[in-house]
């Protein structure tokens, strides 16, 4: 300070005669003379031992914020109101194979977010910022390596003092394994119940068809004979053959899709016809073209969430009128089933709702979303499916023509 005049800012610390530690922020400059030499150095200090406390503390709830930031097993992203990532922590950086220093103020959907989910991931940054309510959803990941990883996120918004979005806060689940898991058991289960849906029809169906036919037989020689029996032998006939029909009923009910690409379009036709000798209510289906599905599983959830929509408008919105709507284009393809019973407002809230959360865990099985909706400017109910659809190579192609 004598050599360059310059003014002095420093902290520093001194032991108190109790043996405290005390902290002090000290401004000092220096004293000249008349004739310009250096005279004294004046200094004030001030006592900042509860500031340099707070601070150590604050730094202390950091360490500890981030050390469970790192250390948790779930994914944390930090975003700021625009979707730029502020915070990245370690499990992020494993499943995506980026580190934080390289996704730092990059729009977190044009790093991880497939193409195709992009514009889904944008509308739902806005959800949260103008409706500041918690969402759920699922979306693909693509890592550095390409790989892709199905994340199921939480998103909630972080105010500031004055109530706008500060930041996103998203914690994330790899679900990846567990999908595949689902997916693989539904698969067991739809080709055991197919199974079974075969040997009650092939099976004991064409077993009870043969003693029908041998019971027929034997009621025309006693008829024949003029023997009393006959009538006996004509109510065996009946019954074995009522036996066959609700054979035949329970094979439709356990494999209602038959396992070939037109097979969910002739299940919804069988079904719209069977509701309306039923109930006496019109119920049709709408396919403009035909709607091609190589996969007897997405078929049969695809069945089972038409199933389960027209049985909730029949039971619950008493409706009169129902519409079954398929339609596809080259990538996905669109269920949607309509009716004029009671809309959302007016349905009865004792139930349980299993049966839609069932429906929507069938659509995401299969890769799709559910949608429910009033009628537009009617009154019931709108549910839509909107399912992908994946093409079939040429090489499959050609094993088709060839098994056709």
């Amino acid at each position: 300070m004598f050599l360059s005049g310059t003014p002095l800012r420093s902290a520093y610390r001194v032991i108190a005669r109790d043996g405290r530690v005390v902290w002090f922020h000290c401004e000092a400059k220096m004293i000249r003379r008349k004739n310009g030499r250096p005279w004294f150095i004046h200094g004030i200090a001030f006592d900042i031992t509860e500031l340099k406390q707070t601070e150590e503390a604050l730094q202390e709830e950091r360490n500890v914020v981030s050390a469970i930031l790192h250390t948790v097993g779930a994914l944390v992203v930090v975003l700021d109101p625009q979707g730029r990532i502020v915070r990245f922590n370690r499990a992020c950086e494993h499943v995506s194979g980026y580190s934080f220093e390289e996704v730092k103020n990059k729009y977190f959907w044009d790093l991880c977010v497939i193409p195709e989910e992009a514009q889904r991931f944008k509308i739902l940054i806005e959800q949260l910022r103008v409706e500041h309510a918690s969402k759920d959803y699922e979306t693909s990941w693509v890592a550095r390596d390409g790989s892709r990883r199905l994340i199921a996120w939480s998103s909630t918004i972080l105010p500031s003092d004055d109530g706008k979005p500060a930041y996103i806060i998203a914690t994330g689940l790899d679900i990846t394994e567990r999908k595949r898991l689902e997916t693989a058991i539904q698969e067991i289960g739809a080709e055991e119940q197919r199974r079974i849906g075969r040997d009650l029809h092939d099976g004991l169906g064409q077993q009870l068809t043969g003693i029908a036919f041998l019971s027929k037989v034997q009621e025309q020689k006693l008829a024949e004979k003029s023997l009393p029996e006959a009538a006996e032998a004509a109510r065996i006939v009946a019954m074995v053959n009522e036996a066959i029909q609700k054979t035949r009923e329970l094979a439709h009910g356990v494999s209602p899709v038959i396992s070939d690409a037109h097979g969910l379009m002739s299940a919804l036709k069988r079904w719209a016809a069977e509701v309306e000798d039923l109930f006496n209510i019109t119920c049709c289906l709408r396919i403009d073209k035909p709607v091609l599905i190589y996969d007897a599983n997405m078929s049969t959830h695809l069945y089972r969430i038409a199933q389960e929509a027209v049985n909730n408008a029949i039971k619950h919105g008493l409706a009169k009128n129902i519409i079954i709507s398929l339609s596809a284009t080259q990538e996905s393809g669109t269920l949607r089933i309509e009716n004029d019973g009671l809309d959302l407002a007016e349905l009865p809230r004792n139930g349980s709702g299993m049966g839609m959360q069932i429906t929507s865990y069938r659509a995401r099985m299969i890769g799709g979303s559910l949608k429910v909706e009033c009628g537009a400017g009617v009154r019931g109910l709108a549910i839509t499916c909107q399912f992908p659809l994946i093409p079939l190579t040429r090489g499959e192609q050609k094993k088709r023509k060839v098994g056709s």
